[in-house]
């Protein structure tokens, strides 16, 4: 990167080729979406979670759970996973769900995917150690984490280009999958909603955890509310099927269930 440049009453900072390749992510987007703002009750699998932790000193990633609820809710609803290419809907056969990662490139943060290939036969512990290995894998480039630190080789002006044709590439939709999530959220102590861009078909952006209490036939209890937001893209998925697939995601999250010995072993 070329150094800052002072002039009077203003530094000059040159660009990144992470922050180029956000802006051109961005503008190359151009989907219709639709978006699902809402909140879940993680009260029970956030005390599983924490259960878990006392008995194995193990903390599962939270995102681990939420990608494992994803990939399970969506084995009933094979059509999300797609993307239109020409005139077709490509169906994808196995499910890569592709989490964001936030990774020290040495001279600042930058966000990267990482795809969980073959989500619907990993249980959670295998979800889990994926993301944490992501996290921790050294290297100051981007494209580290899939071994694609040649994008840094693609000329700035043509990143546009390249977002727009890798969106319709077959091989790539297979690699990082069209179904993402992004956990913006752990940074936000509070009640947070984030509406995101992004060319994946289904992408969950993960916000705040706020604590609310609630009057029950028993009292009055302190419950743990997730934000949520669900962007569906409605040249595949209509409003009816997006809003039955997040009735059974949201139930399946708020449940546990699948917090159990089988998947954490």
């Amino acid at each position: 990167m070329s150094p800052p440049v002072k002039k009077r009453g203003y530094t000059s900072v040159p660009l990144s080729f992470a922050r180029k390749m956000v802006i051109a992510s961005i503008s190359g987007n151009k989907k219709n979406a639709i978006h699902c703002v809402t909140e879940i009750d993680v009260t029970e699998p956030r005390k599983r979670i924490r259960e878990y932790l006392d008995e194995s000193g193990v903390r599962i990633s939270f995102t681990a759970y939420l990608v494992r609820c994803l990939a399970r809710s969506l084995e009933d609803h094979p059509g999300l996973n797609s993307f239109i290419r020409g005139r077709k809907l490509v169906l994808l056969d196995d499910l890569t769900i592709s989490v964001l990662v936030e990774r020290d490139l040495g001279k600042e943060m930058a966000p990267e995917p990482v795809g969980i290939r073959e989500a619907q036969n990993k249980k959670l512990r295998q979800i889990h150690n994926e993301i944490r290995e992501a996290q921790k894998m050294e290297g100051d480039q981007l494209g580290n984490l899939s071994g694609s630190t040649w994008i840094r080789l693609i000329p700035a002006f043509l990143l546009k280009t390249f977002i727009m044709v890798a969106d319709r590439n077959i091989s790539l939709a297979k690699k990082y999958g069209k179904v993402a999530v992004t956990a913006v959220g752990m940074f936000s102590k509070s009640a947070t909603w984030f509406i995101p861009h992004g060319t994946a078909t289904v992408l969950l952006t993960v916000g705040g955890i706020s604590k609310k209490t609630i009057e029950t036939g028993e009292g009055f209890v302190s419950k743990e509310y997730l934000n949520i937001t669900a962007s569906f893209d409605h040249e595949i998925v209509d409003g009816a099927p997006a809003a039955r697939f997040m009735k059974q995601f949201s139930e399946l999250v708020e449940s546990g269930n699948l917090l159990i010995p089988e998947e954490l072993n």
